[in-house]
């Protein structure tokens, strides 16, 4: 279906003879799935495919080094021959005179009725995650993701004890403040080493660049959203959930989830 849909793209750009005067950017808005992916700072959820071509593009050409979602911006108006300004935090990774990234950096707060507060810091060999919520659970309830059939699997295996040790780290009920991961040796984020000694260097270097990264970048996710700013966020999106094409079953747990989340506030968890 990705070959059909970008091929036709392709296709009318050659017909219409705009093919050899269009930059073509391919990715994705997050990685897998669900489970450890989409939602989660682990790189499976972080990892997305960029590939370009176009003019000035080196056909076959591969590029190892970390870049972020938002350098597409900045490209893409050198691309058009646009000034990038100076406010902006990407950057053109096409220019002639860039200068790879140390290291990225990515955020995930509520999505829907479900609140969190990670912040993460990569470099090509390390990935450090801090957890504000630790107390919370990694599989929070959220009634998007927990109808999906990933889930749904998994929840029936860890009911039915087939799980083995690493695939039931994910129904651990609380987390660590901090994780840190050697991505040489460890590329699937399993064993934490913020508690080992061996790492103290590398931990303490990454918890530093996240800060300075929130404090330059006026992080606005430093402070929790108010009670107040999500009761009306959430009056607003179960009000469009009331409507005639949504199912009642998905509200009602939707509104269970919002009356969890408002209990685990006011007991600071």
């Amino acid at each position: 279906m990705t070959d059909l849909m970008v091929g036709e793209v392709l296709n009318r750009l050659e017909k219409e003879g705009l093919r050899n005067n269009t930059l073509v950017l391919f990715m994705t808005d997050h990685g897998i799935s669900h489970a450890r992916g989409k939602q989660f700072l682990y790189d499976e959820g972080l990892h997305v495919p960029l590939v370009i071509a176009g003019p000035g593009i080196t056909p076959g050409t591969i590029r190892d080094d970390v870049v972020e979602h938002i350098d597409i911006a900045a490209l893409s108006l050198a691309a058009a021959g646009i000034a990038i300004p100076k406010t902006m935090q990407a950057r053109n990774i096409l220019a002639d005179q860039y200068t790879p990234r140390e290291a990225v950096f990515a955020a995930r707060d509520r999505c829907d009725e479900t609140v969190d507060h990670m912040r993460s810091v990569r470099t090509k060999d390390f990935k450090y995650i801090r957890n504000f919520l630790p107390h919370r659970p990694y599989l929070q309830p959220c009634a998007y993701k927990d109808a999906k059939a990933i889930l749904i699997a998994l929840r029936e295996s860890q009911r039915a004890g087939t799980l083995n040790d690493v695939q039931r780290l994910i129904f651990r009920e609380v987390r660590p403040s901090e994780e840190l991961y050697d991505l040489r040796h460890d590329p699937y984020e399993i064993n934490n080493l913020a508690q080992d000694p061996a790492f103290a260097n590398q931990l303490q270097d990454l918890r530093g660049r996240l800060e300075t990264w929130m404090e330059e970048t006026n992080d606005l996710g430093r402070k929790p959203e108010s009670p107040a700013m999500y009761a009306s966020d959430m009056a607003v999106y179960t009000k469009r959930l009331s409507g005639p094409k949504f199912d009642p079953a998905h509200l009602k747990v939707v509104q269970d989830n919002i009356a969890l989340m408002k209990k685990w506030a006011a007991a600071g968890r």
